[in-house]
């Protein structure tokens, strides 16, 4: 089987190599004493449920010294700690369990690129506090590098490095005479990211910011400058920029991409059958049920209608209806600014499991 699979959900999986990829839970990462079971099955790691699992945390936030304040709930007074103890487990076959020494062992010497908005923070603060608790006595470089433009951080008894571009649109934004100009078919930062060995891109959550939250004056599309348009048609557009230089520019047998999938919020508890709930507050427990009530927003469509448009092997962190059952696992008002946050998520928590998925993906 190849690393992706041209349909981005399904992964197929063999029992045994699952064995031996979940021995990190037992084993320490050394394979011995695993039982080998010959059945293949296919199973698409994204279709499960939460159970609760008092293994879990997978490390403690208070021993990681690289979480931001936004997403440090413990640090900052969240009194429950369920939240913490939900492990995602798909419908036909066990998540692999992350193991930080067999991840920094299979990509010694190389690099990986988180390139997004602040969602994509969250999920690189995790991989990092992840890979931290497993080697927490190994030399850590942190850097800022092109113009504080990336995050790095570099385990380097293993020469790994997992860095972080901040890029709200993927796309670019211009200062042009006019002002802030979105140019939704041009994407020059590409140079800096396509020879990096594994990409993990995201966008959304600015694409509906209005008034003095948007960071961006006009819009221009095939060279005409508009004032505004359809945000889901500029959406659409964007993407599809990004899915052409995947295929010009990206080499595949060098470097993989993935796309980290639409991060639902939870500001309204109609969504949940909880009419009247107006933010996650207080909510301490997933949602239970077979279907979350609201279905998926329309971006997801429109990302896997772009993701397969795309000739070479583009992987999909399909991320969006797991997370829409944790209304329980943002920061709320427990963070340094005491703002209310449903939007991203507390580190250690959700996005723990979305790097588990990650990591899945990245050993099948």
């Amino acid at each position: 089987m190849g690393l992706f699979q041209a349909i981005v959900t399904i992964v197929v999986f063999s029992c045994s190599y699952l064995a031996h990829a979940n021995g990190s839970g037992n084993d320490n990462g050394n394979g011995n004493g695993l039982e080998l079971i010959k059945q293949e099955f296919e199973c698409n790691m994204y279709q499960g449920k939460w159970v609760f699992d008092f293994s879990y945390p997978l490390y403690n936030s208070s021993a990681c010294p690289f979480i931001r304040k936004e997403f440090d709930c413990i640090k900052y007074g969240r009194p429950d700690h369920l939240y913490l103890k939900y492990r995602w487990q798909p419908t036909n076959c066990e998540l692999p369990r992350f193991n930080g020494k067999s991840f920094l062992k299979r990509f010694k010497g190389k690099k990986m690129m988180f390139i997004g908005d602040s969602l994509s923070l969250n999920i690189w603060q995790s991989l990092i506090c992840m890979l931290h608790a497993a080697v927490p006595n190994s030399n850590i470089i942190r850097q800022q590098l092109n113009n504080n433009t990336i995050s790095s951080v570099t385990f380097q008894d293993y020469n790994v490095s997992v860095m972080l571009f901040h890029s709200l649109y993927l796309v670019d934004v211009d200062e042009e005479k006019i002002g802030r100009v979105l140019n939704l078919n041009s994407m020059r930062n590409g140079n800096l990211w396509k020879n990096i060995d594994v990409l993990v891109f995201n966008t959304w959550l600015w694409w509906y910011r209005r008034g003095p939250k948007q960071p961006w004056d006009y819009l221009k599309v095939e060279g005409e400058i508009v004032k505004d348009m359809d945000r889901m048609v500029a959406f659409r557009t964007a993407l599809t920029t990004w899915a052409r230089w995947v295929d010009s520019d990206v080499d595949a047998n060098k470097t993989k991409v993935i796309f980290q999938g639409i991060s639902p919020s939870h500001y309204n508890g109609a969504d949940w059958n909880e009419p009247g709930v107006k933010n996650c507050m207080k909510q301490t427990e997933p949602f239970i049920g077979p279907v979350y009530p609201v279905g998926l927003p329309e971006a997801v469509f429109v990302v896997k209608e772009v993701i397969s448009s795309i000739k070479k092997p583009v992987h999909l962190l399909d991320v969006t209806a797991l997370s829409q059952f944790r209304k329980d696992a943002h920061p709320s008002s427990y963070n340094a600014f005491r703002g209310m946050d449903c939007t991203h998520w507390c580190v250690a928590g959700l996005t723990d499991t979305w790097n588990e998925l990650l990591y899945a993906a990245l050993i099948a």
